[in-house]
């Protein structure tokens, strides 16, 4: 790591962070310590799924489909990302949900960080 800079690779730097890379829980030192924003590379198996309701009450949330299938699930309506670069947005008090309905990589960007 140099002095402000850094490379690696998502899927190795986000194991011990369930796959998170930049955010408050770095080290203030490392350059991807972040207060203003979250980002995370998240890789998962058809079926793998979030089914408790999560919530953030503070927070805007973006989630970017890389490749796969994946539903996203939001009080109001279900939504399918299904073509590379498909997204949803969705602010702040929307509870949500999803499924990874074939393999998918997802990068989920979150703003303010906790």
């Amino acid at each position: 790591m140099g002095d402000n800079w850094y490379s690696g690779n998502a899927a190795e730097d986000g194991k011990e962070t369930r796959g998170w890379l930049l955010g408050h829980f770095r080290p203030e030192e490392d350059v991807r310590h972040s207060t203003d924003a979250e980002v995370k590379w998240g890789i998962h198996e058809p079926g793998e799924a979030r089914t408790e309701w999560a919530s953030d009450a503070d927070r805007t949330t973006m989630l970017l489909l890389v490749q796969g299938r994946f539903r996203l699930d939001l009080a109001e309506t279900s939504i399918t990302l299904e073509n590379q670069g498909d997204y949803a947005v969705w602010g702040p008090g929307h509870e949500h949900k999803w499924e990874a309905l074939t393999d998918a990589v997802v990068i989920t960007f979150r703003w303010p960080t906790s």
